[in-house]
């Protein structure tokens, strides 16, 4: 991997990191507990909080594995490691870096993983 490649990929991993972490910000008051107060909200619109409260959840959770992955990928780049594959330790084609740039291992691996 030349180094403009490398400085593209790291750009981009951090754009995707402060894309992730807006985003993490922006939904933090849809994981607030939902209130129990009759009086204020219906039964079923408390329900109806209550499943959008754990789908935010859900995409929390989700948005803070990613952000760890692009944390591990940016930690590889510091390293030397970065778009080489773990199992086998040849490079990942840039195309499956361009496609998921925390990818860590090659295509090859990632198939026989998958048959596993």
């Amino acid at each position: 991997m030349t180094p403009d490649q490398r400085e593209y990929f790291r750009q981009l991993l951090e754009a995707q990191r402060q894309e992730l972490l807006a985003s993490s910000d922006a939904a933090k008051d849809s994981t607030r507990p939902v209130t129990l107060d009759q009086a204020s909200v219906g039964r079923l619109s408390r329900m109806d909080a209550m499943q959008g409260q754990a789908m935010a959840i859900a995409s929390q959770s989700r948005r803070d594995l990613q952000l760890q992955h692009i944390h591990a990928a940016l930690a590889r780049m510091q390293c030397g490691n970065y778009g080489l594959c773990i199992a086998c330790k040849e490079e990942i084609a840039i195309r499956r870096l361009e496609t998921d740039p925390v990818a860590t291992l090659c295509i090859d691996c990632a198939s026989r993983q998958e048959r596993r």
